[in-house]
């Protein structure tokens, strides 16, 4: 599967939020720890309702967590 064009802030926004695990935001959100280490990695975009879940975990907008390369 080729990586997407949808880059993240995921890893900076985990260690802002004092260094939380990728299982605990798995945890919030609904998925497995796996699926948060492929969006990460960019090798797997998330629904649209997971990816605002995600927002809302660190209370930032959408932008601040998700941005669209062409």
């Amino acid at each position: 599967m080729a990586p997407t064009s949808i880059k993240n802030n995921m890893r900076r926004l985990r260690f802002d939020a004092n260094e939380m695990t990728q299982q605990t935001l798995a945890e919030h959100v609904g998925v497995t720890r796996q699926t948060i280490i492929a969006i990460e990695a960019a090798k797997y975009s998330p629904s649209l309702e997971l990816a605002f879940k995600i927002a809302d975990v660190f209370s930032v907008p959408f932008e601040k967590v998700f941005q669209y390369k062409a």
